[in-house]
């Protein structure tokens, strides 16, 4: 069963569900610097999307903490999957903040520049990373906003939780609640 919540401006959209499981023209990986396949959502669309999405991360040469990269979805329903590195949490005093940032921001970049329309995010570094989730999820939906203030071309983006209190901290935070 899966619960779904559209925004009030129709662009952002919360579903409780399995990213891999998401049809959008791409999906984002919480991927490691070495985007070659871990736990949790990685290691999830990495089985899910097939041996050739390994592959095809081994010619990436990895990705640096906040950046982005684009790959084919291969099996998944998602034509793209974007790559990006989640800062782990240290406490708030290693930029985890300005990195987490850059992860959302970036990967919509990424997004834009190779014609993506809708795009389906995990809840980045929210898992083993530990960073904290109310913070986390404050900066993904600020970091989308001001995006689609600033870009045109973006029809959808979709934030899947794997649990539902991650889908309520996203509800209350669209819903203007920010603290």
């Amino acid at each position: 069963m899966e619960n779904n919540k559209i925004a009030d401006d129709r662009k952002i959209e919360i579903r409780l569900g399995d990213i891999t499981k998401i049809k959008a023209d791409a999906i984002v990986n919480a991927a490691n610097n070495s985007l070659l396949g871990g736990g949790g959502v990685d290691g999830a669309i990495h089985r899910a999307a097939g041996p050739e999405l390994l592959a095809e991360c081994r010619m990436l040469g990895g990705c640096d903490t906040g950046d982005a990269k684009i790959t084919n979805g291969y099996a998944l329903p998602a034509k793209w999957v974007i790559h990006t590195v989640g800062p782990v949490w240290h406490g708030g005093g290693d930029h985890e903040e300005e990195l987490l940032t850059s992860c959302y921001w970036r990967s919509l970049e990424v997004a834009i520049e190779n014609g993506v329309g809708t795009i389906a995010f995990p809840a980045i570094s929210t898992g083993v990373y530990g960073f904290p989730a109310k913070r986390a999820s404050v900066i993904a939906v600020r970091t989308i906003q001001r995006f689609l203030d600033t870009h045109t071309g973006m029809e959808k983006i979709i934030l899947v939780c794997f649990s539902k209190e991650t889908f309520d901290l996203y509800d209350s935070i669209l819903n203007g609640d920010q603290s």
